[in-house]
This record gives C-alpha cells, sequence and structure tokens, in this order.
C-alpha cells in the first residue's frame, strides 16, 4: 500500500469522510471507466468529433446530480473534466460545443465547495490507479507525473499541520524549533518528488505533448485553470515562514489566482495566516532584542532550524525553474508560462525572496551563536525531527 493511501483519511479536509480519497477513486457515478479508457486514443487522432459526443454522453441527469454525495460530485467533476481539458487541447471550447454540461459544472462546484472545473486533487490524488485511471494520453511518463505529485502531497499536508502550530508560536518557545524541523523533514519530500519527475518525465514530452491539455477553458463567461503544479499548495507553506509579511506585489497577485483553485479548509487556512506576523519576521524581532554575544539556546536552535527550511525551500524553487526552463525553451515550448499561470521570471522571484529571507536569518544569527560544538550551537545543532 502506498504512502499516501496510508495516511489519507486524515490529509484532506482532516479526515471529513466526505472527501476521503480511496472512496473518490473507486467512485464512478457517470460509469465512465469504458469511455475515458479510449479518450487517449480519441486524443492521439484528434478525433474532436468523437471526444464532443463522449463528453455529452457523460453529463447526467440534473436532478439526479443534484442527490449525489460529495464524493461522486468529485469523482464526476474528474470524470468530467479530462473531457474538457481533451477538447480545449483540440482548440474547441467545452461548454460551447456542449452547452448542457454548464449548469452541471456549476452544480459540482457547488456541491464540492470547489471551482467549476477539474483541478490538480481530481487529476492525481482523486484519480483511479491500475486500469481505472484516467489520462490524457495514455503515455507512462503522464502516469509517472501524477505519481510524482501524489507522493508530494503527503509531506506536503503534514508540513501545513506543522506551520499552523508554528503560527501560534514565539522563536523563544522549545516547539518552535519543533515545529521547523517537522515542516523540513516533511518539505524535503517535495524536493524527492521534483527529482523523480526529473527523472521520468522528458521536458519535451511534457512542454508539447502533456502542456495544451492543461489549457484554461472558458465556464459560464470565465476561464478557469487546468490542473497545476501550481495548485498543490507550497505558498502555504511560504504563507506562515515568509509570505505573509515580506512578500512582492507579483507573487501575491498569483496567489490571488491561485487559492481559489484549492481544497475548502486550504483555502480557510490561506485566510487564517494571510494577515499574520511570519516566522522570519518573529525570529528577527527576537535577534535584535538580544545585546549579548550569543543568542539564547532556544533561540539559536530556532534560528538554526528555519535556515534549515528555508534552504530546503531554496533548493526547490531553483530545481523547479530548472525544469521550467527546459519545458519552457524557445526551441521547445508551445506557452509562455506555466499551466498555473506562473510564468518563469515569477519563479525567480519566488526564488529570490526565499534567498532574501534566508539571508536575513542567517544574518540575524551570525555571530551570535557561539562556537561550534560549545553553548547555544551546540544544543541547537543537537535540534533534530522529533
Amino acid at each position: 500500500m502506498a504512502l499516501y493511501d496510508l495516511v489519507a483519511p486524515r490529509l484532506e479536509e482532516r479526515g471529513d469522510p466526505r472527501y476521503r480519497i480511496a472512496d473518490i477513486r473507486a467512485a464512478d457515478p457517470l460509469g465512465a471507466d469504458a469511455l475515458l479508457a479510449a479518450v487517449p486514443g480519441m486524443n492521439e487522432r484528434g478525433d474532436t468529433a468523437a471526444l464532443t459526443v463522449a463528453l455529452r454522453a457523460l453529463v447526467p441527469d440534473r436532478e439526479a446530480a443534484a442527490e449525489w454525495s460529495v464524493i461522486d460530485a468529485l469523482a464526476a467533476m474528474r470524470d468530467l473534466g479530462l473531457l474538457l481539458g481533451s477538447l480545449k487541447r483540440h482548440g474547441i471550447q467545452p461548454a460551447a460545443a456542449v452547452p448542457e454540461v454548464l449548469p452541471i459544472l456549476e452544480l459540482l462546484a457547488r456541491r464540492t465547495d470547489m471551482v467549476p472545473r477539474d483541478t490538480v486533487h481530481h487529476y492525481t490524488t482523486w484519480n483511479p490507479l491500475g486500469p481505472r485511471r484516467r489520462t490524457y494520453t495514455g503515455d507512462p511518463m503522464e502516469a509517472r507525473l501524477q505519481d510524482a505529485v501524489r507522493t508530494a502531497f503527503p509531506g506536503l499536508v503534514a508540513a501545513l499541520d506543522s506551520c499552523g502550530r508554528l503560527a501560534g508560536l514565539e522563536p523563544y518557545d522549545p516547539g518552535f524549533a519543533v515545529a521547523l524541523d517537522r515542516i523540513a523533514h516533511h518539505v524535503q519530500s517535495i524536493v524527492d518528488a521534483i527529482d523523480v519527475t526529473v527523472a521520468q518525465v522528458s521536458p519535451e514530452y511534457f512542454a508539447l505533448t502533456l502542456r495544451p491539455y492543461f489549457e484554461e477553458v472558458e465556464i459560464g463567461g470565465r476561464a478557469y485553470l487546468g490542473p497545476a503544479a501550481a495548485q498543490v499548495p507550497l505558498w502555504l507553506v511560504d504563507l506562515t515562514l515568509w509570505q505573509c509579511d515580506r512578500s512582492d506585489p507579483a507573487y501575491d497577485a498569483f496567489l490571488a489566482e491561485s487559492v481559489p483553485y484549492g481544497l475548502p479548509s486550504w483555502r480557510a487556512f490561506h485566510a487564517r495566516h494571510a494577515g499574520g506576523v511570519s516566522a522570519v519576521s518573529k525570529l528577527s524581532a527576537a535577534v535584535s532584542w538580544e545585546s549579548g554575544h550569543r543568542l539564547p539556546p532556544q533561540l539559536a536552535a530556532s534560528a538554526l532550524a528555519l535556515g534549515r527550511v528555508l534552504k530546503i525551500l531554496k533548493t526547490f524553487r531553483a530545481r523547479h525553474i530548472g525544469i521550467a526552463r527546459k519545458a519552457y525553451a524557445e526551441d521547445v515550448r508551445l506557452y509562455e508560462e506555466g499551466s498555473g499561470g506562473a510564468p518563469v521570471a515569477l519563479l525567480r522571484t519566488i526564488l529570490d525572496l526565499t534567498r532574501d529571507n534566508d539571508t536575513l536569518v542567517r544574518r540575524a544569527a551570525q555571530g551570535a551563536l557561539g562556537t561550534p560544538g560549545h553553548g547555544a550551537h551546540a544544543a541547537a545543532q543537537r535540534g533534530g525531527v522529533r
């Protein structure tokens, strides 16, 4: 059994049975298994007539859909979404070609408290495994990309639990460094997932074959982005570490676009912490009040722990930029920006912001940690994931 399956019940909506991952994967309220298995072939042929007929065939009765559980509604959006992205990839606005799908998408959005199209959650974590897996192309690299994102989610969501606790602590509190060490441990899994993606999914395949299926579609007069890595909310970790009060207008604008695609509880997390005081600001303020040559042991431990997390985030951002540059290189790209609406320039901005905050933390503690192996520095270095 995969790690995600073991921890899934507590990851999404804190175990809310309406969002139980195994149940969503198992659900097939539209009876779509056989039809969706044929979608990769339709896409390979560019058979827009067949895709249009398939979408029309899957549109459920509105009254029946109104009685569905949240689990069935999420599964239905997942399956309709595969056809939305397929049609748009071939130049057709799906709601224009099949108008009867529009009220269903809007109904499913209200029922699930999410946007009226599929997101990265539908495409990865709520997607069945094995022969029922929904894909646009049927290529093994597409499945590997889905699995890489799926693998990243457990660590990320566990990190958010620690981020929530961190927001209520001060750097002198022993729990501050403990929470940061746990965040570092969990965020490392995202870097590991990136390594898997780099090794198993070529930039050319993503840029030329898969990326077109993630284009935005128009629903009810508004454009909605397709499944995207930007919807994996590493920005919620940034939020509590530094972004809530040390951000940049470009990053703020990106977040305003990305937050609506998150799970309801993640949107609530963002609302709770967006106006807070970041860990970097708390640490900087605490260090500024110290007048001695060394920081108190617990404050030193907090400084080192925060530096460790920011170093991992820098590594992730740098690797993300490397992947994006290859996928959106001039001789390969079909698009100027990622499927989540983020150009490579914004990724550079976020990396620079992370570096700036890391530099601030390191300078705040520089010269006050004592000699390695002694005092505060030694105590801090003994800290680890607990």
